[in-house]
């Protein structure tokens, strides 16, 4: 079966496909640098801007994939359907194509956020339009955490089929809660990934206290900014993670800064944030947060560290990925066998 790659990136999806014997035949990504990894790793320049691209140009293929950038879509036009609520966004540019090849299923990823996004609405349109299109729709949030990943990374993630098929997403691996220590360079191949002095002081004065939620010297920030006003405190969670916040005791959530330890898993890795460790002292590296998303140790990183912990960041989990692709191609491979038996 063939696929092809949209808003493609580093190249998650095409490594997750190719795991399952399916043959890329389109890719696309406008970033100058994402172009240079992925062709430094599958020997393809994948094409420019997709609003650039006439639908006509795309081979004719099986499986559309795209993890697209989540932008407000309009409501201020007249008319009704798919094409009048989100023209001017890229998703517009998947329904496009879609409607023009009509595949057999697709596979779709973004933020958790999405379904929450403009009190729902931007979901609802997402899914109306998908239907409009004649497809049957199933969606759900997963955590990599469940699928082998050290790292707590909640994505949406949508599939849909051409056909009305029995489909279910594929379920958590079975395995004991994944560590950082598990996917650690023995020599961290990336530089400058050492903690800032004032880092160093702020953990060491928690682990020298001896109260479980540690207040910090507050007397250096603006009197009238949040920390200024509230202080900033320090908790150790039961889950490893060291974490700092602004004032409020129940406030444990990231405000200020977070850590997590070699025995835990790490936060979710974006792109202007790569995890730290307050055991080890350190960043992670470029190749410890390319395996926190599932990317083999062939995979080749050519930009600067800077770029690359971008990529990563804008990344997809792979082994997520190729389990619910796995799960889309058994249940059409399910139809296939089903149609040759009423055939005989």
């Amino acid at each position: 079966m063939k696929f092809i790659d949209l808003f493609c990136g580093i190249g998650g999806f095409r490594i997750a496909g190719e795991q399952n014997g399916l043959s890329c035949v389109f890719s696309s990504d406008i970033d100058k640098h994402v172009q240079q990894a992925y062709k430094a790793n599958f020997n393809e320049n994948p094409f420019g801007d997709l609003k650039e691209i006439n639908e006509d140009e795309i081979p004719d293929f099986d499986i559309l994939t795209a993890g697209f950038p989540c932008q407000p879509f309009s409501y201020s036009g007249k008319l009704k359907g798919f094409n009048d609520k989100t023209r001017g966004t890229l998703f517009y540019d998947i329904l496009r194509i879609l409607s023009h090849h009509k595949p057999k299923m697709f596979l779709l990823e973004n933020v958790k956020g999405i379904v929450s996004h403009n009190k729902g609405d931007t979901l609802n349109t997402i899914i109306t339009s998908l239907i409009e299109l004649g497809y049957n729709v199933h969606w759900k949030i997963i955590s990599s955490l469940d699928f082998g990943l050290a790292q707590k990374r909640e994505r949406w993630y949508c599939v849909g089929f051409l056909d009305n098929y029995d489909f279910t997403f594929p379920n958590p691996f079975k395995l004991k809660t994944p560590a950082i220590k598990d996917i650690l360079e023995d020599v961290p191949t990336s530089q400058n990934l050492g903690l800032k002095n004032y880092e160093l002081e702020m953990i060491n004065y928690h682990f020298n206290s001896k109260e479980i939620r540690v207040k910090h010297d507050s007397s250096h920030y603006n009197p009238n900014s949040k920390k200024g006003r509230h202080g900033v405190y320090s908790f150790l969670k039961p889950d490893g993670s060291l974490r700092f916040h602004v004032g409020d005791p129940s406030k444990t959530q990231i405000q200020e800064m977070y850590y997590s330890s070699i025995e835990t898993y790490s936060c979710t890795i974006i792109a202007n944030r790569s995890p730290k460790l307050w055991d080890l002292k350190r960043k992670l590296s470029v190749r410890e947060c390319a395996r926190l998303q599932g990317f083999p140790d062939w995979y080749k990183f050519p930009c600067s560290d800077t770029q690359s912990f971008k990529q990563i960041g804008n990344s997809v989990s792979v082994p997520v990925v190729s389990e619910i692709l796995k799960s889309m191609i058994r249940v059409e491979k399910e139809k296939r066998k089903n149609l040759t038996l009423i055939e005989v």
